[in-house]
């Protein structure tokens, strides 16, 4: 990004490749919608050029990438005034197991909607933190750079965001066998 801040523009294309994918994934889940999140990685390499001066190397060049991310999902809300869709978790249901019987396939596909639900009921705040750092896999340092917070807040976010999903899924699962019965 060095580079491209000096003016060699041709390593945008290098950037560009080694990063689309997990911009991305970030941005998809986050909207759970595949055209939206591929123009939202379009405006965040367009902000990357148009923003090029601001970066430093202080920092790692992708938390300055989800830095300039958030600021165009956040963008997007605002112009679109929708909010950000429900979280699709089947492809990381195979992360649970391996080969199951119809009735554990059953279980796990009710236990990964149920967890779905419980994803879509977090505030925006907690579904963001929960993305990055469960399934972005970013560090909490990172996380704390690119919203502009401390490492400790982050560790707190994230505490109350898995105590407000466990919360939520645990309605969810009682609600489900109330009706079971």
């Amino acid at each position: 990004m060095l580079q491209v801040k000096a003016g060699d523009l041709d390593k945008m294309g290098l950037l560009f490749e080694r990063y689309h994918r997990p911009l991305f994934g970030f941005l998809y889940h986050m909207t759970s919608d595949t055209q939206t999140s591929e123009d939202l990685v379009q405006n965040v390499f367009y902000r990357m050029l148009k923003y090029r001066h601001t970066f430093t190397a202080e920092g790692e060049f992708h938390t300055w990438m989800y830095h300039l991310a958030r600021n165009v999902i956040n963008d997007s809300y605002r112009q679109n005034k929708h909010s950000m869709q429900h979280y699709d978790l089947e492809k990381y249901a195979e992360r649970v197991g391996g080969g199951a019987t119809a009735d554990e396939e059953l279980e796990k596909r009710q236990e990964t909607e149920m967890l779905q639900r419980a994803i879509d009921k977090l505030s925006p705040e907690h579904k963001e933190v929960l993305i990055m750092s469960r399934y972005q896999e970013l560090k909490y340092e990172e996380i704390a750079t690119i919203l502009n917070t401390t490492e400790g807040a982050i560790k707190v976010r994230v505490h109350r965001a898995m105590n407000e999903l466990k919360k939520h899924y645990l309605k969810i699962e009682n609600g489900s066998k109330a009706h079971e019965l």
